[in-house]
């Protein structure tokens, strides 16, 4: 088998496209979350703390000079990203957990005893006769 031939097979493979499809969905869940996070829980949270624009809170480690711009370490964006992470692994688990829990519930749904063939019916009769 050639190279290339090999590489089609990988690349067309189900869980190659699944993957590549799961990437892209959790890329744009990452934006809905950062949106969420700086726009929707972070503005009444700055306001309950007097106003405050987590976006804009930074430590000074050397102020501007001339066109050099100022130092800081931007530790209000770094809580917002922080929360990001939280909430997308609370997603992520509660999603896990509901994929879990439905697999348990169908492994342990009772199982419907198949119907015996013709041959096992058969050899049932045969088996009964045998014991009288």
């Amino acid at each position: 088998m050639s190279f290339l031939s090999e590489f089609k097979d990988f690349a067309v493979k189900g869980n190659v496209v699944d993957m590549a499809v799961g990437i892209i969905i959790g890329a744009a869940f990452g934006k809905i979350v950062a949106s969420l996070v700086a726009d929707v829980i972070m503005p009444p949270i700055g306001v309950a703390m007097g106003g405050v624009d987590f976006s804009n809170l930074v430590y000074v480690l050397q102020e501007a000079v001339g066109d050099a711009k100022a130092v800081t370490i931007n530790w209000g964006k770094f809580v917002m990203t922080i929360l990001d992470f939280i909430i997308v692994a609370l997603a992520i688990f509660v999603g896990i957990k509901a994929m879990n829990s439905m697999k348990k519930a169908e492994e342990e749904a009772p199982k419907e005893d198949p119907k015996p063939s013709n041959e096992e019916v058969l050899l049932s009769e045969i088996r009964d006769l045998l014991k009288k």
